[in-house]
């Protein structure tokens, strides 16, 4: 159930792009499981959906330190970046929330904050026809520190012009709701009313 009390309170509202505005995970995992295959990495479905908001490159870092595997982070992202790109005709809306987006445009301030590069968030949200709903989208590339940090939550409020208390955040993530959380705003769990459905991984 979406509390509309608290989003027709709220100044702003901040939505996450991935797994939130797009159910785009399951086609994340296909592409995360051809390439860690390809480089000789395991990561299970369940440890994705854990790690959800953190940057491509950050999560095979962590993943590679773990299991004492070689490879170029960032290299290996765009890789599998790219594998997430070829089943982009998958995606579809998530509708609750898009609903709730399309009831805020014009209204009050709306904006996306995401741990994904800006490149592919932009191609998502032309993909499902939400590019132009947006004016403020803040990605991996425009801070330092990711969730479960606060920072993204935190310039994109800097950008919108809203106090951080007067934000309202959409996430489908534990990392994304403990940035939220840090950043002072209130959140709305996606999850909740919405559960993405999983897509069968090639046998190996």
């Amino acid at each position: 159930m979406i509390d509309w009390n608290r989003i027709d309170r709220a100044h702003g509202v901040i939505f996450d792009c991935d797994g939130t505005l797009v159910d785009s995970m399951p086609v994340h995992y296909l592409a995360w499981h051809r390439t860690m295959s390809e480089v000789g990495i395991r990561f299970d479905e369940d440890r994705f959906y854990a790690l959800g908001g953190m940057p491509s490159h950050r999560i095979i870092e962590l993943l590679a330190g773990e299991q004492q595997v070689v490879v170029d982070p960032l290299q290996t992202a765009h890789r599998k970046e790219e594998a997430f790109l070829d089943s982009i005709h998958l995606l579809e809306r998530i509708h609750p929330v898009v609903d709730v987006a399309e009831r805020l445009r014009g209204n009050k301030p709306i904006a996306v904050a995401s741990g994904g590069f800006r490149s592919i968030v932009l191609r998502q949200l032309v993909q499902v026809d939400l590019a132009d709903w947006f004016d403020i989208i803040v990605a991996a590339e425009d801070t330092v520190h990711h969730k479960p940090e606060p920072d993204v939550f935190l310039e994109t409020a800097r950008r919108m012009a809203v106090a951080p208390e007067g934000c309202l955040v959409f996430e489908d993530s534990d990392l994304g709701i403990e940035a939220a959380r840090r950043a002072g705003m209130g959140w709305i769990d996606v999850r909740t009313f919405y559960q993405a459905k999983r897509i069968p991984v090639p046998k190996s």
